[in-house]
């Protein structure tokens, strides 16, 4: 078992691409540590550099307490799970999970002993004789963790393993290694993970802690709860979440009777606590976000609300999405569909209360959070 330490790494192509800017990042012993971001922000570059499968610029990747800068992949302690599984298709599944074993030359035992153990570990014992050609999506990716497992490495690499899987075998096979995972710490077992997708809902559900990258940068690195309640940027708060955070231009005012927001030309009187949860700024232009879920229809009287129009509706079943433009900005409003008048909404103009508490403002050059206090 061992750590992952990356340390200012770089990578920069030959015609002076530069993909990754200087990125560090610790992964702990026994993590499951999921890296995402859109197509093209380098996730499966950064994978591939600490797999040896793409050499460093610049920088220092060590696992455990080696540096593996110059060590070739099969040296490095790793198991790489690979998109398409990369299974031997000449092979049936016991030979796709023995190979490494036999080129070690491991006596017959031991690799019986294992196999029967990952075959168990991974509900593959039916599957053994098979070739990879008779496998569904699904137990070709069992089959492909299994031969990692075996291989007893430091740290375990995925590289958008669920991809090729349909919708509802994708969520099943979430679940299955994420629980995986945790019975390898259970049996004291190699367990280190850097789980490689573009899907946040695999990451928010799969992983202890993110690492949200754009450009070849990272943009925030914390568990799920803190992503989602306290995005460090405007990036990373329209990132995550689904549906994604409502982002838009307002202007923030400070007055002795207090402070507002002005969305357009309707103002919204904020909460001190919104104000003093500030920690750069003063009044002026400002990004402010809030979440799709701290947004509701109003109640008939309330005041401090905003005004705007339902221009669609999404029945999801027990939630309805409400597509709403206030003064010129498309929001999105989620709601319980229980109780909720359809016709009210198609009548033209409604008003909205927003939950202060989850309430951010961005600085609008830099994209910072100002509100997340000290």
């Amino acid at each position: 078992m061992a750590g992952l330490q990356i340390r200012n790494v770089e990578k920069v192509y030959g015609n002076k691409f530069k993909a990754v800017h200087g990125i560090s990042l610790d992964v702990k012993d026994g993590e499951f540590m999921v890296l995402v971001g859109p197509s093209g922000c380098a996730k499966s570059t950064l994978l591939r550099m600490i797999a040896g499968l793409e050499t460093i610029t610049a920088g220092e990747i060590s696992i455990g307490e080696r540096v593996v800068n110059n060590l070739v992949p099969g040296k490095r302690g790793i198991a790489m799970v690979f998109q398409n599984y990369a299974l031997y298709p000449h092979m049936k599944v016991f030979k796709n999970l023995s190979f490494g074993m036999r080129l070690q030359r491991r006596p017959r035992a031991e690799i019986e002993s294992g196999i029967g153990h990952v075959s168990r570990l991974l509900e593959i014992e039916e599957l053994l004789d098979r070739l990879p050609k008779q496998l569904s999506g699904g137990q070709a990716q069992r089959v492909a963790v299994g031969r990692a497992i075996i291989k007893k490495p430091e740290v375990f690499l995925f590289d958008e393993p669920l991809s090729n899987l349909d919708a509802k075998l994708r969520a099943a096979m979430r679940v299955r290694l994420t629980s995986l995972h945790k019975q390898l710490k259970q049996e004291g077992l190699s367990s280190t993970v850097v789980y490689v997708t573009h899907d946040q809902v695999e990451a928010m559900t799969m992983g202890d802690r993110i690492c949200v990258m754009k450009d070849g940068r990272i943009m925030q690195v914390a568990d799920p709860v803190t992503l989602y309640d306290r995005p460090e940027n405007t990036f990373v708060a329209g990132f995550i979440g689904t549906p994604e955070m409502n982002l838009f231009s307002a202007r923030l005012h400070k007055g002795a009777s207090g402070a507002s927001l002005e969305i357009g030309k309707q103002r919204m009187a904020l909460d001190p606590s919104v104000m003093a949860r500030l920690t750069l700024g003063d009044a002026g232009e400002v990004t402010a976000g809030i979440r799709p879920q701290h947004i509701a229809p109003a109640a008939a009287g309330a005041s401090n609300t905003l005004e705007g129009r339902v221009s669609h509706v999404e029945f999801m079943g027990h939630e309805i999405y409400l597509h709403v433009v206030i003064a010129d900005n498309a929001f999105i409003v989620v709601t319980q569909s229980a109780g909720f008048d359809r016709a009210k909404a198609s009548e033209g103009a409604m008003h909205f209360t927003v939950a202060q508490d989850a309430l951010h403002l961005f600085d609008p050059v830099s994209g910072k959070n100002i509100s997340l206090g000290s």
